[in-house]
């Protein structure tokens, strides 16, 4: 039982503290958990995405009720836009996962993930259920309710609306009412109860909303009888913000999609429809139990913490900590059910800690250290409230470090110590669990079944501690961290990491070679440990000649680096190859491993490490006009590959909004939402038709339908839809199969469009002017043709060009006919041979 009790608490301590500024609550924070140490309800909110969730709801039942309340997100959203930079994919879902870690540290929710990828937008719940695995995402969403035990989950989507929604919103609530039928049942996923046990919610909600009936005024004539409701728009006056407000901060930690929000005040209700259940009377844990009495003997604790409460002492915390260790006392000589328990022995435990004024952190010299390496290690512990805490020995597992001690830590009297540690050799390299096997296009492949659903990988390393407080030994754990001091932000924390002794990057992850023309390439070799020599190799890929194959390293400090240099030769016909790189030491080892580090104010710095290889493409390609101009939108690297095939891209700036400044360009193309994410783009706009109406090339990249931040987004009218098409492989028409965007300089034909990854496009038009000429056509089965996803224009004596079609995934996936047919909408205006 020791094990499991250490499991679940590991659930859901660890998440709210790695790697983020350690938590220092006031005196009202501490009252509200000692509150909340009074309540033993759990709810269990489903959703499909980062974004999803109610981020008011979560904080009413956090805050308000002081539920135990989680969120589960199946996927990690790696499949959306970004508004903040240029990651996409597994790197976005990287992003969009500390953003959800860090929306629940201000709503006071708790994170929880399947297995499941966000493979892009799905029509269809059937489509999804399929590139998911339906029972692997199944089995998570189970061992989701079985680790959390909620009394009622709430589905923030509707499972009666296949094929109305996005696919995986559907999916996400006909998986949380199958799981709610089967997770009571031993026989189901029986691997699962070495760890957990079967348990069955009382209830199962469908969080409801007027915009799923259409208007406000359908839903408010619509039949309430099932719904219960909630006035989530409290004020919290130890808080000093409303329910919303808090709601709204946390709301906002979702950056890279835009969604900042404002906070409210004032009385709001939220509806839940009961799906599964007996109806309650209004609030949707009506009839529940969610005391101590809902456990044997539970009541003299419910007493002890109730008294606790009330004499609470703002002024003095630690005046409760001898009444609080009685209720640990208490808790103790209960039956361990497995959940209440050990949760709120972890709960009381960090309640007594923050009443102490107790402060214990491990700092590392350097943000990484490798394998059978040396680290620095600062550990400070200090009691600033209270004078009868002794700690008696801490410890790193992984490390030499285990130290024995009887230390009375007098009142504010601060100690610390300085180690240089010695690291195992087969401590496992950092990163996310998630990403370190392969996977599929749907689903992630984590084998270990205590990691599943974890919002982030454990600490790498922890130091573990124990205090004596009144004859009784609390063990306690915390990350080993880095910080250092920035001469801006002050005091900056940054997740420790192993890490392998050598880090072997290409510059770029893709290569694309427009000609047979050799180029150069070049390796990044940073050193993770002193005094780094060995020999890097390139593999070279079938048919492509890489000249030399190795190079001599030597380097001599911890954090030093060289580019190294190898002249690739592409065959004479089209080729997709990957080149990999490997760092042979001079003791026989070897390291293969790339780094990447994902770095933005509101997270912490995520580091990644995968194998150390490159795509290389030799393409059939032609291009006309090399010049070409790039106003950035939300993000994107396509000028990087307009590069590498031969262009000269220039960002431009509003000094450029000139008729001199623009009409140097032999093209000009905006960037992905540029008309939704620029507040200049109204001016550059009339300033880019005229270039067009001069004799330009203008292309347009998608933008959504909703924010634009003018709607004269074409020389004609048009209007943007919706509209995408979702399912990379769907055919594609040529419908003006003699324009120039398709035969000049490069004829395409249906074999430019294999090969594509995740969709074809997205915000297709669905009205325009006669002027424009639509040139492709293609739509997911079952629906109507989408015409609108690429139309010209002539316009004065240019062209002006809209293309839904997703050239910003396209590209860096390295889709030769993406690249070709890029090529001609960009050369259209120039109507030379090849």
């Amino acid at each position: 039982m020791i094990r499991l009790v250490t499991f679940i608490i590991c659930i859901f301590l660890f998440q709210s503290t790695y790697a983020q500024t350690p938590a220092k609550p006031s005196s009202a924070e501490i009252f509200n958990s000692i509150k909340k140490l009074q309540v033993l309800g759990s709810v269990l909110y489903v959703a499909a995405h980062p974004d999803d969730e109610n981020t008011r709801m979560i904080s009413y039942f956090s805050n308000h009720k002081h539920y135990h309340t989680t969120y589960l997100s199946l996927t990690r959203g790696d499949g959306g836009q970004n508004l903040i930079g240029s990651e996409i994919s597994d790197l976005l879902g990287l992003i969009r996962t500390q953003e959800l870690i860090a929306a629940r540290k201000l709503d006071g929710g708790n994170q929880l993930f399947s297995r499941a990828r966000d493979f892009g937008y799905s029509k269809h719940s059937d489509e999804t259920m399929e590139i998911w695995n339906k029972d692997e995402v199944l089995s998570d969403v189970v061992w989701a309710i079985r680790k959390t035990r909620p009394d009622i989950i709430i589905n923030r989507f509707d499972h009666r609306t296949p094929g109305s929604t996005h696919g995986h919103h559907t999916a996400s609530a006909i998986l949380a009412e199958d799981a709610m039928a089967i997770s009571g049942d031993a026989s189901v996923y029986p691997q699962q109860l070495d760890h957990v046990t079967p348990w069955s919610p009382s209830r199962l909600f469908f969080n409801t909303h007027w915009w799923f009936y259409g208007s406000r005024e359908k839903f408010e004539e619509a039949d309430k009888s099932k719904l219960a409701s909630v006035d989530i728009g409290v004020f919290y006056p130890l808080k000093g913000q409303s329910n919303n407000e808090i709601a709204a901060a946390s709301r906002s930690m979702h950056k890279s999609q835009g969604f900042g929000s404002t906070g409210s005040r004032g009385s709001e209700i939220e509806y839940a429809e009961i799906l599964q259940g007996s109806q309650p009377q209004n609030d949707p844990m009506d009839g529940i139990n969610t005391t101590w009495s809902r456990l044997n003997g539970g009541d003299k604790v419910a007493f002890l913490l109730k008294d606790i409460e009330q004499s609470f002492d703002l002024e003095n915390p630690a005046a409760s900590i001898p009444e609080l260790m009685k209720a640990y006392e208490a808790i103790l000589t209960l039956e361990n059910d497995g959940f209440w328990v050990p949760l709120k022995l972890a709960e009381l435990k960090d309640v007594i800690y923050h009443c102490g004024g107790l402060f214990v952190e491990a700092v590392a010299g350097d943000f990484s250290a490798a394998p059978g390496g040396n680290l620095q290690m600062d550990v400070e512990a200090i009691s600033r409230l209270s004078d009868g805490i002794k700690l008696l020995e801490f410890g790193i597992k992984g490390t030499n470090l285990d130290t024995s001690l009887v230390l009375d830590m007098g009142v504010n009297q601060g100690y610390s110590w300085k180690f240089n540690l010695n690291l195992h050799e087969d401590l496992p390299f950092s990163g996310p669990y998630w990403l370190k096997e392969e996977g599929t296009l749907g689903m992630f492949d984590v084998q270990d079944q205590t990691l599943r659903g974890l919002p982030e990988s454990p600490p790498a390393l922890s130091l573990d501690y124990t205090l004596e407080i009144s004859g009784h030994q609390l063990n306690h754990s915390t990350p080993v961290v880095h910080k250092m001091n920035d001469p801006v932000k002050g005091e900056v924390y940054r997740p420790f990491e192993i890490s392998p002794r050598a880090y072997l990057n290409f510059t770029d992850d893709l290569y694309v070679f427009a000609s047979q023309t050799p180029r150069p390439i070049q390796v990044l070799v940073i050193a993770n440990t002193k005094d780094l020599d060995g020999t890097v190799k390139i593999a070279a890929a079938k048919g492509w000649e890489v000249e030399p194959r190795q190079h001599e390293i030597s380097l001599d400090a911890k954090g030093e680096e060289t580019l190294v240099e190898f002249m690739v030769l592409p065959p004479a016909d089209p080729s997709e190859e990957n080149l990999s790189l490997v760092f042979e030491f001079a003791d026989g080892s070897t390291s293969d491993q790339a780094v990447t580090f994902v770095k933005y104010d509101h997270i912490p710095v995520q580091t990644i490490l995968k194998p150390a290889e490159a795509k290389v493409v030799k393409l059939d390609l032609h291009i006309t006009g090399r010049t070409i101009g790039y106003l950035m939108g939300a993000g994107d690297d396509i000028p990087s590959y307009l590069e590498q095939i031969g262009y000269d891209v220039h960002l431009l700036e509003d000094a450029d909004f000139t008729n001199a400044g623009l009409e140097k360009y032999d093209a000009i193309v905006t960037g992905i939402r540029a008309y939704n994410t620029n507040d200049r783009i109204g001016f550059q706009q009339a300033k880019l038709l005229e270039y067009v109406e001069a004799g330009g090339t203008l292309v347009v990249q998608y933008n959504t339908s909703r924010g634009l931040k003018t709607e004269n987004i074409g020389p004609f009218p048009l209007s943007l839809s919706r509209d995408r098409v979702t399912v990379e492989e769907a055919p594609v028409r040529i419908l003006a199969p003699d324009h120039p965007v398709v035969n000049i300089p490069n004829k395409i034909t249906e074999g430019d469009f294999e090969g594509w990854v995740q969709e074809r496009g997205l915000y297709f038009a669905d009205e325009w002017d006669e002027q424009y000429t639509p040139i492709l056509s293609s739509n997911d089965p079952g629906e109507p043709p989408r015409d609108g996803g690429l139309l010209v224009a002539n316009y004065g004596k240019g062209t002006y060009i809209y293309c839904g079609y997703s050239w910003f995934r396209q590209l860096p996936a390295g889709v030769p006919g993406a690249y070709r047919i890029l090529a001609n909408l960009i050369s259209n205006g120039k109507h030379a041979e090849p």
